[in-house]
This record gives structure tokens, sequence and C-alpha cells, in this order.
């Protein structure tokens, strides 16, 4: 298996993952004053120094002007070539604002702004634009002036966020937990479609596999997958040849077997009958159905030849079902039958009805008087209720009766000299039928098995 590359390894991954992902907001959060920065403070340009230089020069010539307030108030009725009207700020050297009562904070905070920088320079603000100051002597005093245009300039976009903190916090927020999102996502798919796997392959379909896809990948998960294919194929291929030797010994141990039996009835032809002739007989029936079983465990297991078809559950039952209900009636017992005409779904038609005939014919053997099978439709599937009022079967045990050969302690079966095999023949038809098998007790006393089968099978 080849070793992914460093770059696909999933440490590296998520590092870079989240690494970018803050790195990114921090980057963005953090560059926007400088955005800001540069777009709205500018060095003042040739027309605005011209505009601040023309102004200045009335009073550098009549240094009187500065004492008329109604002279220095005539300087805001000036406009600018687009036809705005300028607005112009005086300050003497202890940064009194000659010209105006009240100064809006926007200047105020446009002085703190120029202080820090040696030259003059223009700021934009969000509906005016403040430059200056222009510095000029006037009589023995020193004086700075300004001007103040409304500018409605429109602003880039991303300074929406510089304005809005709380919402460009929240759209950090979100913007994280997207790319987490989709980070935990692209981690998370091929670890769900694992674990379906996995599952599948526990419960018995020994032909899942992971998806190529997620076995293709270049990290950690496209290896664990590889890993798990691997597995399920040599698990797969372990289990096919251990029922197919367990078939071909079966198969292979009926010849002696048939030379025996043929043996003993040529002895009991020539009366050479005893009581060691009729146990060996005995014996040899016994192994002729213990082999009888186990072939059909086989058949059932790996070598299926049987037909799939779309039929009425009832019709397939039919036969099964009259058998039944005679031994029952031969035994005193009561036999219900629930199974509507309607009920149809794609089978096999043979290893389904063994595998309820297995189920049904225990359910009479142990039941006390009463036994009960009912189907019904619950959306794409058929659930089969197979029920009587018998003993029971321990609660640890209900899991480990549908193993080959195992007889619970608290058997049912001990005393019918079974082989164990019944029911794991019936587990093997039902997921042949793409179905599920369970059992459990039932209040007061009794045991039920429920059968799920898919209405449509999948090819």
């Amino acid at each position: 298996m080849k070793a992914p590359s460093t770059i696909n390894r999933l440490f590296v991954k998520l590092l870079l993952g989240f690494w970018l992902c803050s790195s990114l907001i921090i980057a963005f959060m953090a560059i926007l004053p400088f955005l800001q920065h540069s777009h709205d403070q500018l060095p003042l340009n040739d027309k605005q120094k011209h505009v601040l230089k023309r102004t200045a020069k009335h009073f550098i010539e009549d240094p009187e002007l500065l004492d008329n307030p109604r002279a220095i108030k005539r300087l805001n009725r000036h406009r600018s070539p687009d036809g705005k009207y300028l607005k112009f700020y005086i300050l003497d050297e202890q940064s009194r604002v000659l010209n105006h009562n009240k100064v809006p904070r926007t200047f105020r905070e446009f002085l703190l702004i120029s202080e820090e920088h040696e030259t003059p320079i223009s700021h934009q603000f969000r509906s005016e634009l403040i430059f200056g100051p222009y510095t000029f002597i006037a009589g023995e005093q020193q004086y700075r002036i300004y001007c103040r245009v409304p500018d409605n300039h429109p602003r880039p976009w991303f300074f929406f966020f510089s304005d809005n903190k709380l919402l460009t916090a929240l759209i950090a927020m979100l913007m994280s937990g997207a790319l987490c999102g989709l980070l935990a996502w692209n981690l998370g798919k091929p670890l769900r479609s694992l674990k379906q796997s996995s599952n599948a392959l526990a419960s018995g379909d020994l032909s899942s596999r992971v998806d190529k896809k997620v076995a293709a990948r270049g990290d950690e998960i496209g290896e664990l997958a590889q890993a798990f294919n691997s597995m399920a194929d040599a698990i797969e291929t372990m289990i096919n040849n251990q029922q197919r030797l367990m078939g071909d010994i079966s198969h292979e141990l009926r010849t002696p077997l048939t030379r025996l039996q043929l043996s003993l009835a040529l002895a009991r032809k020539k009366e050479q009958g005893s009581v060691e002739i009729e146990r060996i007989g005995y014996e040899a029936e016994q192994l002729e159905d213990l082999i009888s079983e186990l072939l059909t465990l086989s058949r059932v297991t790996i070598s299926n030849s049987e037909n799939k078809v779309h039929l009425e559950l009832a019709e397939s039952l039919s036969q099964i079902l009259d058998d039944a209900d005679f031994e029952a009636e031969q035994q005193q017992k009561q036999l219900d039958i629930e199974i509507p005409e309607s009920i149809s779904l794609d089978h096999y038609p043979k290893s389904l009805s063994r595998a309820i005939e297995n189920v049904l014919r225990n359910a009479i053997r142990y039941a006390d008087s009463k036994v009960s099978i009912k189907a019904l439709q619950q959306g794409n599937e058929v659930l089969v209720t197979i029920s009587d009022n018998g003993p029971g079967i321990d609660e640890t045990e209900l899991e480990d009766i549908f193993k080959p050969f195992y007889r619970p302690d608290s058997a049912r079966d001990r005393e019918s000299g079974g082989w164990g095999l019944g029911l794991a023949i019936t587990q093997a038809a039902i997921k042949l039928n793409q179905g599920s098998i369970r059992a459990s007790n039932v209040n007061p006393q009794g045991l039920q098995v429920s059968i799920t089968l898919p209405v449509k099978m999948k090819s």
C-alpha cells in the first residue's frame, strides 16, 4: 500500500485548514484599518494647496481683517468649482478658532489626526472632506487655515465592516463556522461510509466494501478504507472456503455412508439382525440427517441456484402452512394464520419457505397450546412474526440460537435430538432474501421470532 504524501496527511489537512481559516479572518480584520487609513488620508494636492493659499493671501496682505468678524465670515460664501460651499477655519497660535463659535466633531477629529503628521493632509470623512493646515503669518502672529467641504465621495464596500464592528465579528464567526464545517464534512463523509460498511460486514454482509472514491483518497482515511477492503476480502474468502469445505466434506461423507447403509440392508436381508446392527442402523440414519442438514446449509449459504420471483407471500407459503396446520391439529394445538393475500414481494420461494417452516415447526413442537404466524407490510418492508406460548429461551442465548451447532442450555432443542442447524439454515435463507431475523421472549411466556423482508430486493 502506497503511503500518502506529506501534503495529504490528515494532520497536515487539519492544521492547514484551521490555520488558514483563522489566519484569513485575522488578516482581514487587521488590514481594514490600514486600508481605511490609506484611502481616507492623503497628502494635499495642488488644487487644495491653491485654495488655502489664495484665502490666506487676503489676511497676509491685510492683517486687520482677522479682527473683523464679518470679513472672516464672508470666507464661508466661497464655492468650489463644482458648486459646493467651502468652509474655512482659522486658528491662532493658541489653537483657538477665530471665525466659528461652534466647531463640528469631525473638525476636532481632524485636528487630532493632523497633529500626528508633519505635513498637511486631507482626510475623507463619511460626508465631508477636510484638508489643511496652511500656515501663514499676518502681522506679527502665526495662523493656520483649514478648509471643510461637503463631499459624499463613495467609499469602498469593505469599509462597511470597519463601521460595523459587531456585525463584522458575527460574519467572521459564520465564515469560520462554514469553513470548519466544510472541513468536518470532508472528513466525516468517508468515515460515515466506513462505518456503514463495517456495520454491514458485522451483520453478515460479506460483500460489503468501502466506496472506491473513499479508498482512492490520498490520506490516512484512504489507507484505512483500503485496509478495511483488504480485510473484508480476506474474511469473505476465508468464510466461503470454510463453508465450501464443509459442503465438500459433507458430500464426500455420503459415499462411505451409502456403502454402510447398503451393507446394513444386506445384513438385514440375510436375517443377521441384532441389537448392535439396529444401533448401527440408527446412528447411520442420524449421520445421514446431519449430512443432509450440512449440505442444505451449504447450498443456502454459498451455492444458491434458485431464481428470484415476485410472488404473493401467502402463495409461496401455502403448502407449508397446510402442513403446519395439519401437524398442529394432530398435536391438539391451535394455529392462527394472518397473512393477507395483498402482500407480495421479491424472494426466493424455496429458501424462504424452508426458513419459515423451520421456525413454524419449532413453535408447534414447543408450544403449550397456541401458535400464531402473522404478516404485515410496513412501507417497503414485510414483517413476519411467529409466536408460541411455550417455555421460551434464556435472554442471554437469544442471539446465539442462530449459530450452527448451537443448542441452548434451556433447550427447547435438547429433547428433540436436533443438531442445532435448523435455525442456522433459517438465518442463512433469510439473509439470502436480504432480510433479518431475531428472537425475543414474550409475556407471560413463549418465544417470538420476527423476520423482516424487503418488498423489493436489490439485484
